[in-house]
């Protein structure tokens, strides 16, 4: 009888043991991935966050470590030294300096479809269009006149001559009626409408040609060569992730996005949201067929010549190796878009080149 019960529980033990190591075959150690974005933590970083608060990247195999950004931090540099593994930069004239610079590092994917840079004017100013801006006096940055400025100069004809220095105080637009400063779609309008008590009016210079991705996630070159699943995962959890954030539940991203910047507020965040649907920032032209973070060479192809005619980068630089199609246009989270979901601006010829 002892015997009997002897091999029984031996018995008993070799099935826990094998069951223990079956266990640790199906769960293995997740892979451990650093990403830098360009500045603190906002609504418009805000599907990064989603899928680390929500368990997305998790679900991927991935251990995912978000730094954010600042005015004291280069985030990008870290990436290039090999610190960090994916950086969030802000659009593609950043990955065409990067060739021009022979930085080893290609852009996999873009998850705003539209930039959302605007300018804002004052309604007494009836501003409907892009042109109109031309008599008023212009709040533009210093990267604004070395980018899309110059954008402006060559397709629309406009004069630096009323152009002043914007140095993101809104008091100088504020007390000019016949002025206009630039800013973000997603956040500059709230500000103004909330301290100044008006509603501004807003141009978005992307459904007026200025076509460059923005936010677009970017890695090194050997990561693309020597680890493309872990890109692939990345990329694909990243932008379950976006589509959670824009049509799910996204407590759990501002939540975080609020913890690490505690002047990001409910009313904000809902506003950004809000807007980045409204104007088809994250999701519209072809991201409507091929999904969020979608690329195409020939969007890159028109950009680039428009930048060539503006002057902003050399003819000579080969702006593919800015970037790769590999990573994205799979249609990954198509299936978590609202069916019912018919907004004006979620229509691929609004991103229709300027002819």
């Amino acid at each position: 009888m002892r015997l009997v019960l002897l091999l029984r529980t031996l018995t008993a033990g070799l099935v826990l043991a094998l069951g223990l190591t079956a266990g640790a075959v199906a769960s293995p150690a997740l892979d451990k991935v650093s990403f830098g974005t360009n500045w603190i933590a906002e609504g418009e970083h805000g599907g990064f966050f989603q899928a680390l608060a929500d368990g997305t990247y998790k679900k991927y195999g991935l251990d995912v470590t978000i730094v954010p950004g600042g005015p004291n931090v280069n985030n990008r540099v870290l990436l290039i030294s090999g610190k960090l593994d994916f950086f969030m930069t802000a659009n593609t004239l950043q990955s065409f300096d990067a060739v021009a610079n022979n930085v080893p590092v290609v852009a996999v994917a873009a998850m705003f479809q539209k930039d959302p840079q605007v300018f804002l004017a004052h309604p007494e100013s009836k501003v409907t269009k892009i042109e109109d801006l031309k008599p008023l006096t212009l709040y533009v940055s210093k990267e604004g006149i070395a980018s899309y400025f110059q954008w402006l100069k060559s397709e629309y004809g406009f004069s630096g001559e009323k152009v002043k220095p914007y140095t993101f105080n809104a008091q100088p637009f504020l007390a000019d009626k016949n002025s206009a400063m630039q800013g973000y779609v997603t956040s500059e309008p709230f500000a103004v409408e909330k301290r100044a008590g008006f509603k501004p009016t807003v141009i978005l210079l992307a459904d007026a040609g200025f076509n460059p991705y923005s936010t677009l996630i970017e890695t090194r070159r050997d990561l693309v060569e020597h680890k493309q699943d872990l890109v692939q995962r990345f990329v694909d959890a990243s932008i379950v992730g976006w589509y959670t954030y824009l049509y799910g539940d996204n407590t759990a991203g501002n939540a975080m996005i609020k913890k690490l910047n505690p002047e990001m507020t409910d009313d904000l965040l809902a506003y950004s949201v809000a807007k980045m649907k409204e104007y088809g920032i994250v999701d519209s032209g072809d991201s409507l067929r091929d999904g969020i973070g979608a690329m195409s060479d020939a969007r890159y192809a028109n950009f680039f010549d428009k930048m060539v005619r503006a002057g902003v980068v050399r003819r000579d630089i080969d702006f593919r190796k800015a970037y790769t199609l590999q990573f994205v246009n799979k249609g990954v989270g198509l299936d978590l878009r609202p069916e019912n979901l018919n907004p004006k601006n979620l229509n691929p010829k609004n991103l229709q080149p300027k002819k």
